[in-house]
């Protein structure tokens, strides 16, 4: 499957993944985002925003996902962070942005 990811300078790259796979790990494999707690949704340093056409789509933020996304300055209505989605076939062609750094 594939994901579309723009990067934080513009960049827009298609990604090669697997059912299954974090989008998290995917996404920190090629450096895009740091990951600093590795996917404890403890540091939303693997925000991204979810284009609105695929939001809907998207399992529903949990509690702890919301908390730390309403800390930060850089979030918006289509704030995720990317630990908390697992990818599955049917997000294949899922577009995200790269959140920038706060």
């Amino acid at each position: 499957m594939k994901i579309n990811v723009t990067d934080r300078a513009g960049n827009a790259l298609v990604l090669d993944c697997e059912e299954g796979d974090r989008l998290m790990d995917v996404l920190a494999e090629l450096d895009l985002v740091e990951a600093t707690c590795g996917g404890e949704c403890s540091c939303a340093t693997c925000q991204v925003y979810v284009d609105p056409g695929w939001l809907a789509r998207l399992p529903a933020r949990e509690e702890l996902e919301v908390e730390l996304l309403d800390e930060l300055l850089n979030s918006n209505a289509q704030s995720r962070l990317a630990c908390q989605i697992n990818l599955e076939s049917e997000m294949d062609g899922l577009t995200v942005t790269i959140a920038s750094a706060e």
